[in-house]
This record gives C-alpha cells, sequence and structure tokens, in this order.
C-alpha cells in the first residue's frame, strides 16, 4: 500500500459517520497504511505508488510464472555459496536473557542484498520473507527474540502460515531460523486467541509439503518449538553450538517436573535450596549432543558455516527434489513414488531410484 495516497475500508467517512457516529475522518485515519499494514491486512508499506510496483516487481522475481507446473527461476549469483562470517560465532549473547538482532543472521546467509521482507510492521514477533541461495529462491522463516522474547503471538502465527501457504503454492523451499520458546502465554495471549492461531499455524505445517530446513539458533522449546521441527519426516535439521531445545526450558521445566518435591520443601522453608540443587544437577547433565540424538538433529556445526550447509540443502532440493514434484504435478510419476522419493529411506539416496 503506497503510505502517500493509500487507503482501504468497507465504507467512506459520510456512511461511517451515519453509523457510528465517528466524525471528522478522513481517508487515510479510517484505512490508511498505518491502519492496515500494522492489522495483517496489507502485509507492505511503500512511500509511493511507483515504490509499489517496484516490490511487486521484487516479489515476482522470485515467483515461477506457475506454481503447479514451473520450478521459482534461478538467476546467476556471484556471492560465492562457501563463503563464511565468523561474526556469527558471536551474534548469539552467553546470557539466555538477552537479545540479539536476527535480520543479521538473515542477511549474512542468503545471497547478498536478497532478502525482501513481508510484513515487516505485523505480526512482529515473526520474521518472514523471500530471497536466494545461490540464486535459488526460498523462503525465509525467523522468531524475532527482540518481541516478547521470540514467543509466538496469534499475529506471528498468522504471518507464518500466510508464507508457508504461499511458498507451498509456489515450490518455494524454505529456510528457517528457530529461536523459540513456545506460544506466548498471559491474558493478552488468551484475548488475542493465540491458542486457535497457534493450532492454524500447525495446520499450516502439517497440511504444506515443500521442503523445509531448519538451522537452531537457540531455543526450541514448547508445542511451538515441536511444530517447527517436527512437521517434515524425515527431519533436515541443523544446530548451532548454542541451540537448546526440548519440552520445557529448564527454569519452567523444573517448576513443572518437581512441583510436588518444591511444594514440601517450601513447608519446611528449604524450597529455594532444593531448587538450587535440582538446577546445578541438570545444568551438569546438559549435554547438545545427548539432546541432539534425542531430537533427531543432524549436526551441530559451526555457525560460520551455515550459508555454505544452507546453499548445499537448497541446490539438493532444486536439482533432485524439484524435478520430482513436479512431475508427480504434471501426473507423470505416481503418488506412492513420490512418497518413497521423499521418505527417511530415500531423501540422501535419491539418485539410486533411477528418476531424473
Amino acid at each position: 500500500m503506497a503510505a502517500d495516497v493509500g487507503a482501504l475500508f468497507n465504507a467512506g467517512p459520510e456512511v461511517v459517520k451515519g453509523a457510528t457516529f465517528e466524525e471528522g475522518l478522513g481517508f487515510q485515519d479510517l484505512g490508511g497504511p498505518m491502519i492496515h499494514c500494522t492489522n495483517g491486512t496489507i502485509d507492505n508499506m511503500a512511500a509511493n505508488e511507483a515504490e509499489c510496483f517496484e516490490q511487486l516487481r521484487t516479489v515476482l522475481s522470485y515467483l515461477p510464472n506457475c506454481g503447479r507446473y514451473n520450478a521459482p527461476p534461478v538467476i546467476p549469483c556471484d556471492d560465492q555459496e562457501i563463503r563464511e562470517d565468523e561474526s556469527l560465532r558471536r551474534i548469539i549473547p552467553r546470557k539466555q536473557t538477552r537479545m540479539y538482532n536476527p535480520w543479521t543472521i538473515i542477511r549474512s546467509v542468503v545471497d547478498n542484498g536478497s532478502f525482501f521482507e513481508i510484513g515487516a510492521l505485523w505480526g512482529r514477533t515473526a520474521i518472514t520473507g523471500l530471497a536466494r541461495l545461490g540464486g535459488r529462491p526460498v523462503g525465509i522463516i525467523s522468531l524475532n527474540c527482540e518481541v516478547n522474547s521470540g514467543a509466538l503471538d496469534a499475529a506471528g502465527s498468522q504471518k507464518l502460515a500466510r508464507l508457508l501457504k504461499l511458498c507451498d503454492v509456489m515450490n518455494l523451499p524454505v529456510l528457517q531460523f528457530v529461536d523459540v520458546p513456545g506460544y506466548a502465554i498471559g491474558t493478552v495471549a488468551e484475548r488475542t486467541a493465540t491458542m486457535r492461531w497457534g493450532i492454524e499455524l500447525a495446520k499450516a505445517y502439517f497440511s504444506t509439503t515443500t521442503p523445509i530446513f531448519s538451522v537452531i539458533t537457540r531455543r526450541a522449546y514448547g508445542v511451538a518449538g515441536g511444530v517447527m521441527l517436527g512437521a517434515r519426516d524425515p527431519h533436515v535439521q541443523v544446530a548451532w553450538p548454542s541451540g537448546q531445545w526440548g519440552s520445557l526450558p529448564l527454569d519452567g521445566g523444573i517448576e513443572v517436573g518437581h512441583r510436588h518435591e518444591l511444594r514440601e520443601a517450601e513447608k519446611q522453608g528449604r524450597k529455594k535450596e532444593l531448587y538450587a540443587e535440582l538446577e546445578e544437577e541438570y545444568r551438569r547433565l546438559m549435554n547438545p549432543v545427548r539432546t541432539a540424538n534425542a531430537f533427531g538433529v543432524e549436526e551441530i556445526i559451526d555457525p560460520k558455516d551455515t550459508r555454505k550447509v544452507v546453499c548445499g540443502w537448497a541446490r539438493h532440493v532444486y536439482d533432485v527434489l524439484m524435478p520430482i514434484i513436479l512431475s508427480f504435478a504434471l501426473g507423470q510419476i505416481s503418488l506412492h513414488i513420490l512418497s518413497l522419493v521423499l521418505s527417511a529411506e530415500t531423501l540422501h539416496n535419491v539418485h539410486d531410484l533411477g528418476i531424473d
């Protein structure tokens, strides 16, 4: 929507005046970009009409002519796929409660200048957009720890679901950077129907079929973390050394798992001592390799190598999986063969099937 002239509403100011007695409203007050670009009705705002067309051209450059029969257009890329960025080793704070800039990770990993954000002004617990890896278009999903500590709220869930559906229709594989403590909680979260929209997001993850590659940068907890990481079989995911994942974070997990012992200790006046003992014991047992094995994480990688790893995945998707998916759409292969190709047993040996 153009910020200088754009407006959208169900009825104009005069009709509104007669129906709701709201007087003195202009087009912008009633339905301008600061209304609709922040509530999700409109994804992006542009300074003027010319910039609107420029943004539309940019979006279309990532998409195929027909999502049913065509792969997204691959363009030449002069940004090396093996490029390393050692600054990524330091971007995640050692203290878990501190924030960092998630856009820095996205822009470092994708092709230089290729990230186009969608919906920057609404659903700000999540980040979505389009980008390229070695010239190959992909959808981008990230959580935003700078808002609500990255806990997914209702609007953020709607925003992620919308991108997943777009990518599924347009054959765009999805790269997601996961740092989610779970769904948002509290009275505000309940009033805005976070639970309902969280379920809609889960439905989008499990009903779409576009390939997803997950990079666990920090936290992957709760139902939200389980949905994001568990929606594909096999799981194609790696973790940074800073990654932590499981059912609950340690703080809340101790309270839930040892509720009875803590309640009894409180009666004896030693709840704090017992909590400290339990926390020390769990921290001693915490081992990223052990949990990686338990939660199906393929590998713990050096953050500086992230671009090389995800570019290799994108190349595999476009060179091997995309022709098979499109052949299925054209009716040249059966659903049975497609399921075999995408299964855990054949994902890494797809060439052995002899299917072009």
